[in-house]
């Protein structure tokens, strides 16, 4: 099985993402700490830190925000330590452990900790699982304790999460006075994971085993909940025959075949069974991770690397069904996507896991942020018609432009920490080989000591130098978008790696051809059938009203006609054009005529997806319809 190599011991040297990294550690974090202390004029409150300071009795108050609030924090300072693993910033460190300090005191004397229950219900802890997302709070803690103590070495807040650990172990499992039951939002089970690899305890493993496997073999859990005398109700709209396949408790995991439910709950569960399936050796639950895999980016992954396609519960819908205008594609999804495949090429070896990474990451991920880092996109479509995202529509959750905040904050702190955690998508290790799966220019130092440099300027050029100052075996990735790879070496391919011996101090030089291209659709997805889009490398690329004019669905490229290369001041640095033809327009007082259309030559200027919505609001389009000859 591959590891990811600490934080700390890579450094990545690379224009393109230096950029986010400098985002994230002086911007977005400094942006999001005033977010959730309610500092930024405009946005939506937050008050996260405020329920905290009332739930430690450093302040009066009631609870304000969703019962999730707490998890905003928490990611904050997930993203905080993996920032100081390799950029030390003592006032930044200073400020983290005054926040880890207030967790603290918020926390229970036996080591409960949610502010939403303290503060609103304190005997109505664990009542309602389904809802109350008092465990997905605790495992985003968890997480932020475990990196945190890896980063600086500090372990305050790891001492007050094992205590927290102690509660649930002590509170859930199979004997005989435990809570036999799972959280209805998935997390806890990743984190638990993380606190056994950091403090060796086996009990926490066994924990995060019990949630898995009990997970979809009770099915009448969450009704028998709902009819108890006391039950509290979180969202009045879910009766007690809500369907438990948003949860992804409609079948035992090992039976599920289609990824099914809310997207980042389900992907949250797949990275928790990769984990323990990779810990444990159980080929039951590996390949139920696969077949899952499989059925997420075969079937219900859009071409940007987004999934959840319906704008009602940010969920799954059926196979096939990725329509563009209303299109969810949550950014914590594409994240929880990353998060899966990640580790699912760690157990395998297998370089096709990160095609899907790497998609998600260079498009849906990337542009739900900003360019300086004060905005953020919850939903990601494919096609925006600002005018008819209108609230009590079906595209009210569509925004034509990115939010300074959002009353449901979950993907801006998550952004945070996937753009800090960058290294460990960029290289991997085992005992015997050093693996490259992202080009993306850096040095690692690995685990026999060797330093290896990669230099490079993708995604604007396909071309690198590997160099190190010891011997090693070098495993790098062969993407699905490269043509004629090369390495300048005698190489073997093995499950899509390049396999080749790195000599000390002599440079490898790989290259390969990524060139523009059209990419169609599955016929049966039927929201693209006629239609093509435009990728470069692993980037989609889409039309803006800014470069194309306004009514972009009156657009069609010539794809016979081949595509240019622009270099460009635009983010990324390359424009693509395209011959294409627009429909002219009727006359304002017709709706329907039998007028044969009449269309005029144009040429189509397309940009990264990633960055669409920088320059101004304006219609979109990525799917774009093929001309008539």
């Amino acid at each position: 099985m591959l590891q990811s190599i600490p934080l700390k011991n890579i450094e990545i040297q690379n224009p393109f993402w230096n950029e986010y990294l400098d985002l994230v550690h002086k911007e977005i974090i400094p942006y999001q700490w005033d977010a959730m202390n309610d500092r930024i004029p405009g946005a939506e409150p937050s008050h996260c830190i405020e329920n905290y300071r009332i739930a430690a009795g450093q302040a009066e108050g009631k609870f304000y925000g969703f019962v999730f609030q707490d998890s905003d924090l928490a990611k904050w300072l997930e993203a905080v330590a993996y920032v100081l693993s390799s950029r030390p910033d003592p006032e930044l460190e200073k400020l983290a452990d005054e926040a880890i300090d207030l967790v603290c005191a918020a926390q229970q004397p036996d080591g409960y900790l949610n502010t939403y229950y303290t503060l609103n219900a304190p005997h109505q802890r664990w009542r309602n699982l389904r809802e109350g997302h008092e465990l997905y709070c605790a495992g985003h803690i968890m997480e932020a304790a475990v990196a945190y103590y890896e980063a600086t070495g500090k372990r305050k807040l790891l001492h007050s999460m094992m205590r927290f650990a102690d509660l649930i172990c002590d509170t859930f499992g199979p004997e005989e006075g435990k809570i036999h039951a799972y959280p209805g939002h998935e997390e806890v089970e990743l984190a638990l994971y993380k606190m056994y690899k950091a403090t060796g305890e086996q009990r926490y493993l066994d924990m995060a085993s019990y949630f898995i496997d009990i997970r979809g073999v009770d099915k009448d859990y969450y009704h028998r909940e709902n009819d108890e005398p006391d039950f509290m109700p979180i969202w009045g709209y879910l009766s007690k025959d809500f369907d438990i396949s948003y949860y992804q408790a409609h079948q035992s995991v090992r039976e599920q075949k289609k990824a099914a439910g809310h997207a980042v709950r389900a992907t949250y569960l797949y990275s928790a069974m990769a984990d323990l399936a990779g810990e444990t050796g159980d080929e039951s639950l590996l390949e139920a991770c696969r077949t899952l895999w499989d059925n997420i980016t075969k079937k219900q992954m859009y071409v940007t690397g987004g999934i959840g396609s319906s704008g009602i519960l940010e969920r799954f819908s059926t196979d096939y069904d990725l329509s563009n205008e209303v299109a969810y594609a949550e950014s914590c999804a594409s994240i929880g996507l990353m998060l899966f495949g990640l580790r699912m090429n760690h157990i395998t070896r297998n370089a096709e896991y990160f095609d899907a990474v790497e998609r998600a990451l260079y498009n849906t991920v990337l542009a739900s942020v900003s360019r300086d880092g004060k905005r953020f996109f919850y939903v990601n479509p494919l096609e925006v018609w600002p005018e008819a995202c209108m609230p009590n529509t079906s595209k009210q959750h569509v925004k034509p432009v990115r939010q300074p905040w959002f009353s449901c904050a979950c993907c801006p702190p998550n952004i945070a920490r996937t753009f800090a955690s960058l290294g460990q998508y960029i290289w991997a290790q085992d005992q015997n080989c050093l693996y490259l799966n992202l080009f993306i220019g850096s040095t690692v130092k690995t685990k026999n000591g060797a330093y290896v440099t990669l230099r490079t300027k993708f995604p604007v050029e396909n071309t690198m130098e590997i160099i190190g100052d010891k011997a090693i075996k070098m495993a790098v990735r062969i993407p699905d978008y490269a043509y004629n790879f090369t390495a300048g070496v005698t190489y073997h391919v093995k499950d899509g790696y390049a396999v080749f011996d790195l000599e000390a101090n002599k440079p490898v030089m790989i290259s390969f051809e990524a060139p523009s291209r059209f990419i169609r659709a599955n016929p049966e997805v039927r929201a693209n059938a006629g239609k093509v889009c435009i990728q470069r490398g692993p980037m989609v690329y889409c039309f803006e009203q800014i470069d194309n004019g306004a009514n972009l669905s009156a657009l069609s490229v010539n794809t016979s006609s081949p595509l240019v290369d622009v270099e460009s001041d635009i983010p990324g640095g390359i424009m693509i054009t395209a011959s294409g033809k627009r429909c002219k327009p009727w006359a304002k007082d017709k709706l329907y005529s039998e007028n044969v259309p009449e269309y005029e030559e144009v040429v189509l200027r397309a940009v990264p997806y990633a960055f669409w919505g920088n320059r101004g609001s304006g219609e979109m389009l990525v799917w774009i319809r093929e001309a008539v000859q």
